[in-house]
């Protein structure tokens, strides 16, 4: 309706409303069909009409339209704007539809051009035509025709240069091709050899004066000035103005200077008008030729308006145009007459042939000279050498047209002008330095219409001439015999000698009088003329009276001229088209190229020159992006641990003690790559130095008791600021001191000291340099160190000595010094792994040191680790005995023995009280026999450990930091305490702890952990089961796999079925849309500009719009937990939406960085590509000017919205990765909660960066809609839940850090035990959530948690509830409440067998599981789960002393043994370590005597290590086999849940009862 309605109006403007109605714009049937829009044309029509009805009233003919629509009644679109070219003959393409034919089926286009046109210039038109009429067809052809702009999409035809073309190729490379696009065509057309390809005429084909007033209503207001019915002038009235940029004016670049803009250019009616000053000058002439008539109408008729008088100029104009055209030029150019008009013939196909428009270019070009002369009105040519045209191509602000007297004389120097002569010949400055396409200057005129006819699939030569009714031709000697016969043989050769091939263009120019051009160019002006129904003698169209009419035929050209410009008619002949003998100011002489300048030569354009490093940078900024989103989030990192330092110092703020005069502070030097750190330097009064960190805590103690005299080495370089402080046997102190004055203070000080020891004080000095060289680190001393523990268990172990690091005769002598250095108490207890006071290590390390000098040395720590590595059990009992024999009187008394046991408590964090220790003393004496005695005998101890021979068999020293290659002979394994364990479980021909002796040690663990197991599992009633089919483990590897990965398959067939479907669709989207834009895409080329480019940058998009709109989902907390109730759940893991989201985000992030790839091949493609072919890919930003330069890469990154949205959201996604990484997440939640929130940001940008739609339509609504709505709601739900306060009942401050909080349960809140939810905490100024599992049970009428104090939001929060901020406060701080939200461990309950492990705070949820559990079976109600296994992984029972007072409720509740509980102490040495043996006996016995964990005081078993998950697993598939699946819930550490994953892994490859794992970390 829109364009009707513009239709309507520039119908109306132009006086033709009847017509309009006529030409059904208002047909009868659209009353019928549309009334309210026939209605609102109508309305529109009257009022538009009525509103200019004062502006026209002089107006009485049709005016015509200036697109040439509705000039033929009949066909409304013949010869419009657009309008498709006119076919003779068939196409002659290679397929018949629109591929051009092309070498070899056809000559090459260069070399064709050079046997067909290349000659010597100067000779004359025999027709003596003049330059002026040459140029003057070359305007009638910007009037009539625009076929130049190239097509889209681009499709070239290029132009091989043959090797060696000296203008070309002078340099003989043979890689030069001269670019030629083809131009533009109809896209219906081209499907079929019945619809071949059909080129487009940009203008009116209508002799209508589109070349001065332009092809469209808006171009020609644009030009207009809208006064007095003129042309809009520049500052000279006698010029156009120059261009501005609205009317869209072709601006090549000049090729002699490369120049191109605006300035120079004309706004003129054709767009090809500025070409040349030679073009230029013909149109300013009806440039002037119009204002020259609305000037002399204005003074005819002073009251007509301007649009009066602007139409009645141009309807005069164009009259005097046409006759011209066909009466004077016409007959001029051909020599011969045009046939009497006979009236206008509606059923006339006027359309433009392709034969014409190839025809009448060359016609033209055979006779355009080299250079163009200039004359003043008296004969003067000017002395200045002509106007050399290949240097005059679309030229900026030439000097020599600067005033309108240069255009006058330019005018008369062409009218005086002889052509050059109607042959084959085309001068060089057409056929060698043409203006050139793309980024050549140049280009050959001949070769590229040679080529243009091939693109217009021209038909061949004889076809033509059988057309036009002349004899096809048989031999080539009837072609040209005035040619010479070099020419003829040259084109004889390139078409194989057969003429039948010969094409219509080469054919014409050969011709001797070029009668079929002749012919072609007469028969379309003929139709041209006939066809018209504005032409100016159809009396029928009532614009001219017959009076009228014949002073328009008698004005010619010369009167034009004389009438605007300064010329005298004498001074000018009146044929101006023909020069004569007799007529004045006769050409001096014919120019040729010797009398002109030279042509500047061709030169190659590079596009992307001045920006390869600009590029380059942008590119490595781009990259840089995730490095300066680690960068600030390590600086985010440290200054949160350093606000989390200042929190803890707050809380724990350490007793600073005032600095005595024996203490000097300084900054100790650790190595060449360390950081030196703050310390202070105490001198104690027993001869001990200590040196304190800025807390005072003790970093080290150096004795001076066993020496002499104590050397110290200062350093003389400038400022005197170190001193070294020899420490033999151990790593030498180093000490920077901030000035000398201070150095020398202490010294004075340590003399002070040392002289009331009794000791020597030794000083030396020596460079810096030296000083530090000769240092003993401590990273020196413990490869020392490490050397020593290496060759120590080489020769315990008997292990290959290269393995222990063989020490050579070249091993320095540091190296050499480490068998002969000794242990201080201090390295031996590192070496152990405890604290240097403690009684184990006093004990040990008295019975080790056998010559009492307060060191360890090789051989005294051989003899003591022999004995623990492979002595046999009275032998470790016998020096347990003599390390505890305190006064060495061969008894162990009560209290000795209670030594012994503290020191192994010890390692605990003394976990048992004296009274607890004392008891265990009696019992375990009592059970032995013994309770009448106050001391022991070796024998009666060795008595008392009777029954745990195999304990001591395995029992060791446990070293830290031994090397991996004597691990395998140190197994570090842990099981389960047994009541009953079985005797002779290790043979006694075993000397030592080997694999084979473990692994059968642990075999018969387990199988008394199922015996055991077993037994209690018969507490129950069990149900009748199908058992899982068995089938025998192969033990053929292939088979094994094959197994594994059907089991594999089994466990995981959700989440594989979820991956694979996912997958599949995004693979299936990057596949659609890649194959889319590579073959099937709509017609803008941009797939052959940037194949690889556009194919990833669109595949990845759309993955990318699909994975980040439905990675939404996994973030829908309400929805996951609802849906994870339903049937749904058997089909989806819902428990690994988390997983599943990170699994999303990275495939997005990988899929987001090919597309930056892809877009960062775009953009250079781009930046090189010219507009003409840019202007076809995006036709709503760029414009085809014949500019060619293309914008440059840093237009593409951020002067356009995709480009710069597009690196937002690259700062965007490196700050939300970065933020999102497990490391940043753990130490700045915070931060990961801050920069997450950027999602609504990256969403906004998103859709802003597709919304521009440069080159698709906008797509990511398509994918984002649905989950957007889902999670909205998800979203206002969750937010409907945090505006209501909760009130808190009760705060308790726990011990480990842990904060019970208990509140209320909101009405309606539902939840399940295992789920969580969030909370915020307004009261400490921030409205974080943080996430939290319930500890309260379902039936609990208050909710509550256990939160750990492990960062900065739950510090500041067990802060907050202190028993002193409440003082303050008077009131318990408020919380808000969001969820519950599902997890897995709400399943505990649908597995007959579940297995619940938790580590640290990680037992949050199980505490919530146990306390429901045991209501629900306390009312007997039906339950599926029969029996649940609770492992509590801690570092010390202390830690959580809460759970323990859980368990116990359990404990007690528990009438059916549903709960089989095992508590893990990992702070405990390893199993088989000499402490941790005797404390599995201690602990055995008080298992044993009071049913009770000496430990925990539970019924519940406690084990020291960490738990062996296959093992118990695998016992699992035995006591339970009638049981498919077994459920297993853990939630702790990272560690600690990959290690259960991977024991899952491992026993469901046995064709058994497979474990399905849930798990959480934290």
């Amino acid at each position: 309706m829109i364009c009707r309605c513009s239709q309507l109006l520039e119908q109306l403007h132009s006086g033709s409303f009847l017509l309009s109605v006529y030409s059904s714009v208002l047909p009868q049937t659209l009353w019928l069909l549309h009334p309210m829009e026939s209605m609102l044309n109508l309305t529109l029509v009257l009022l538009v009409m009525w509103t200019l009805a004062g502006a026209q009233e002089n107006i009485f003919w049709e005016v015509q339209r200036y697109d040439g629509w509705y000039n033929n009644l009949l066909h409304h679109s013949r010869g419009s704007v657009g309008a498709s070219l006119l076919r003779l003959l068939p196409a002659n393409y290679a397929d018949g539809v629109y591929q051009a034919l092309q070498e070899p089926h056809v000559p090459n286009a260069r070399q064709l051009s050079d046997a067909v046109a290349r000659g010597p210039a100067g000779l004359p038109s025999r027709r003596n035509t003049t330059v002026l009429g040459v140029f003057f067809g070359f305007h009638v052809l910007s009037e009539i025709l625009e076929a130049e702009k190239p097509g889209c999409p681009a499709e070239f035809l290029n132009i091989r240069i043959p090797t060696g073309d000296p203008v070309f190729d002078p340099a003989s490379t043979g890689d030069v091709i001269l670019p030629f696009q083809r131009i533009q065509w109809a896209l219906e057309t081209g499907q079929s050899p019945n619809n071949p390809r059909e080129q487009i005429n940009e203008v009116t084909s209508w002799l209508d004066g589109s070349s001065i007033y332009g092809p469209s209503h808006s171009w020609s207001d644009s030009l207009r000035s809208f006064s007095g019915g003129k042309l809009a002038c520049g500052p000279n009235e006698r010029f156009p103005r120059e261009t501005d940029g609205r009317i869209p004016m072709w601006k090549a670049l000049d090729p002699s200077t490369g120049k191109g803009g605006p300035q120079g250019i004309y706004d003129l009616g054709s767009a090809w008008g500025n070409e040349n000053p030679f073009l230029q000058a013909e149109s300013i002439v009806w440039f002037r030729y119009h204002n020259h008539w609305a000037t002399r109408l204005s003074k005819e008729h002073p009251t007509w308006s301007d649009e009066d008088l602007f139409q009645h100029a141009r309807k005069w104009v164009i009259a005097t145009f046409q006759s011209i055209v066909l009466y004077e030029w016409l007959p001029a150019l051909l020599g011969r007459g045009v046939p009497a008009y006979a009236g206008y013939q509606q059923h006339m196909d006027s359309s433009l042939s392709t034969e014409f428009v190839a025809a009448a270019s060359l016609f033209l070009a055979s006779m355009v000279p080299p250079g163009v002369y200039k004359r003043g009105p008296m004969c003067q040519f000017q002395p200045d050498p002509a106007l050399r045209l290949c240097n005059n191509y679309w030229s900026r602000k030439s000097t020599r047209l600067q005033h309108a007297e240069d255009v006058d004389n330019l005018l008369l120097g062409m009218s005086s002008q002889i052509a050059e002569q109607e042959d084959n010949i085309v001068v060089e400055d057409l056929q060698d330095y043409w203006y050139g396409p793309l980024k050549y200057t140049r280009t050959d005129y001949v070769a590229s219409w040679l080529q243009r006819g091939r693109d217009l699939g021209l038909p061949t030569y004889n076809q033509a001439r059988e057309q036009f009714g002349l004899k096809p031709l048989q031999t080539w000697t009837d072609l040209a015999p005035h040619s010479g016969q070099e020419v003829l043989k040259q084109v004889a050769d390139l078409y194989a000698n057969d003429i039948t091939r010969l094409e219509l263009l080469p054919g014409g120019m050969l011709e001797a009088n070029m009668s079929l051009f002749s012919g072609i160019i007469l028969d379309q002006f003929v139709r041209l003329r006939d066809g018209d129904r504005f032409w100016f003698e159809n009396t029928r169209n009532g614009l001219f009276t017959e009076e009228e009419t014949q002073n328009i035929r008698n004005t010619t050209f010369h009167d034009v001229l004389v009438a605007v410009t300064y010329a005298n008619s004498t001074d000018i002949q009146s044929k101006v088209f023909v020069w004569s003998e007799g007529d004045p100011c006769p050409q001096p002489w014919q120019l040729t190229t010797q009398n002109l300048t030279n042509c500047t030569r061709m030169t190659v354009l590079d596009y992307f020159e001045g920006s390869g490093a600009g590029f380059g940078i942008i590119i490595i900024v781009l990259c840089c992006l995730p490095l300066v989103s680690l960068f600030v989030a390590w600086i985010v990192a440290v200054l949160r641990k350093r606000d989390f330092k200042k929190l803890q110092k707050q809380r724990d703020p350490s007793v600073r003690r005032e600095v005595t005069s024996d203490t000097a502070h300084a900054m100790e030097w650790h190595g060449p790559k360390i950081d030196s750190s703050p310390v202070w330097i105490q001198l104690q009064p027993d001869k001990v130095l200590k040196v304190l960190d800025s807390r005072w805590s003790v970093l080290r103690s150096i004795s001076l008791k066993t020496q002499q005299r104590v050397e110290v080495i200062l350093s003389t370089n400038k400022g005197n600021r170190a001193l070294l402080l020899k420490s033999p046997k151990e790593y030498d102190l180093v000490l920077l001191f901030s000035e000398e004055a201070e150095r020398s203070n202490f010294i004075g000080k340590l003399r002070d000291y040392l002289k009331k020891s009794n000791l020597d004080l030794h000083v030396s000095e020596t460079k810096e340099q030296s000083l530090l060289k000769q240092a003993v680190t401590q990273e020196q001393r413990k490869k020392i160190l490490e050397t020593f523990f290496r060759h120590l268990f080489a020769q315990v172990l008997d292990i290959d000595r290269s393995d222990a690091g063989e020490l050579n005769f070249e091993s320095s002598q540091k190296a050499k010094e480490s068998l002969t250095c000794e242990l201080s108490r201090a390295e031996f207890a590192e070496s152990l792994g405890l604290k240097a006071h403690s009684m184990f290590v006093e004990s040990m390390f008295l019975l080790a040191d056998k010559d009492g000098n307060g060191y360890i040395s090789f051989r005294e720590f051989l003899d003591i680790l022999v004995i623990f590595m492979k002595g046999s059990p009275e032998e470790k009992s016998k020096v347990m005995f003599r390390m505890y024999d305190i006064d060495e009187n061969g008894f162990l008394s009560k209290e000795e023995f209670l030594r012994m046991l503290r020191s192994f408590i010890e390692i605990s964090n003394n976990c048992l009280s004296r009274d607890q220790a004392e008891q265990v003393t009696e019992s375990m004496f009592q059970a032995s026999g013994f309770q009448d005695r106050a001391e022991l005998t070796w024998e009666d101890f060795h008595y008392m450990l009777r029954d745990h021979d195999s304990e001591l068999r395995l029992t060791q020293l446990c070293i830290k930091g031994v090397p991996d290659v004597f691990k395998k002979n140190i197994q570090n394994r842990v099981s389960f305490i047994k009541k009953d364990e079985p005797k002779g479980k290790i043979s006694d021909r075993e000397e030592g702890p080997n694999l084979e002796t473990v692994a059968q040690y642990m075999e018969q663990e387990g199988q008394e952990v199922r015996k055991r197991l077993g037994r209690k599992g018969n507490h129950y009633q069990v149900h009748v089961y199908t058992e899982a089919q068995r089938k025998k483990y192969q033990r053929n590897k292939v088979q094994q796999k094959i197994q594994e990965f059907k089991r594999f398959i089994e466990n995981y067939r959700r989440h594989i079925v979820c991956v694979v479907l996912f997958s599949a669709i995004t693979a299936g989207l990057f596949v659609e849309r890649a194959y889319y834009y590579a073959f099937a895409s709509p017609l803008t080329g941009i797939a052959q500009t940037t194949f690889v480019g556009i194919i990833i940058s669109r595949g990845s998009a759309a993955c990318i719009s699909f994975m980040y709109s439905y990675i939404l989902l996994t973030m829908c907390r309400n929805l996951i937990t609802v849906l994870r109730e339903t049937f749904l759940n058997r089909y989806i893991p819902f428990d690994a939406a988390v997983d599943f989201h990170r699994w999303i985000a990275m495939a997005a992030l990988i899929f987001s960085v090919l597309h930056t790839a892809g877009h960062v091949v775009n953009v250079y493609i781009f930046s090189v590509s010219p507009l003409s072919v840019l202007s076809c890919l995006f036709s709503s930003v760029f414009m085809n000017d014949g500019s060619q330069l293309p914008q440059k890469y840093y237009w593409w990154f951020f002067q356009t919205i995709p480009g710069m949205t597009g690196v937002l959201l690259l700062v965007i996604l490196a700050v939300m990765y970065v933020f999102a990484t497990h490391h940043f997440r753990h130490v700045s939640f915070q931060g990961f909660w801050i920069s997450h929130h950027l999602y609504v940001l990256l969403y906004v940008l998103i859709i802003i960066h597709g919304s521009y739609a440069l080159i698709q339509q906008p797509r990511f609504h398509i994918f984002f809609i649905i989950p957007a709505l889902i999670y909205g709601a998800d979203k206002l739900l969750s937010l409907s839940r945090k505006k209501v306060e909760i009130g808190v009942v009760k705060a308790e401050l726990l011990p480990s850090g842990v904060t019970h909080l208990q509140f209320q349960r909101p009405h309606d809140f539902d939840y399940k035990s295992g789920q969580w939810v969030r909370i915020a905490c307004v009261d400490l100024g921030t409205t974080e959530y943080h996430p939290f599992t319930l500890t309260s049970a379902p039936h609990e009428d208050t909710l509550s948690l256990h939160i750990r104090a492990v960062g900065p939001w739950t510090t500041r929060l067990r802060e907050l509830y202190s028993p002193e901020s409440l003082a303050i406060i008077g009131k318990l701080p408020k919380l808000y409440l969001d969820g519950p939200f599902g997890e897995g461990h709400q399943e505990w309950n649908k597995f007959e067998v579940s297995v619940l492990v938790g580590g640290g705070i990680g037992v949050t949820p199980f505490a919530s599981i146990l306390k429901d559990l045991v209501f629900k079976s306390s009312f007997s109600s039906k339950l599926l789960c029969k029996k649940i296994y609770f492992i509590w992984v801690t570092r010390t029972q202390r830690q959580f002393e809460w759970l323990a007072d859980i368990i116990r409720e359990v404990e007690e509740a528990d009438q059916n043994s549903l709960v089989s509980v095992h508590i893990y102490i990992t702070q405990l040495a390893e199993k088989f370590d000499l402490r941790t043996t005797m404390l599995y006996i201690c602990e055995r016995h008080f298992q044993k005597v009071l049913n009770r964990s000496l430990f925990t005081g539970l019924r519940s078993i406690t084990h020291f290590g960490r738990p062996p998950f296959l093992p118990f697993f695998t016992s699992l598939q035995e006591v339970h086999p009638e049981v498919q699946k077994i459920g297993v819930f853990s939630c702790g550490p990272l560690g600690m849940t990959k290690s259960v994953e991977k024991a899952c892994q491992q026993v469901n490859k046995k064709d058994q009862a497979y474990f399905v794992h849930h798990y959480e970390n934290f």
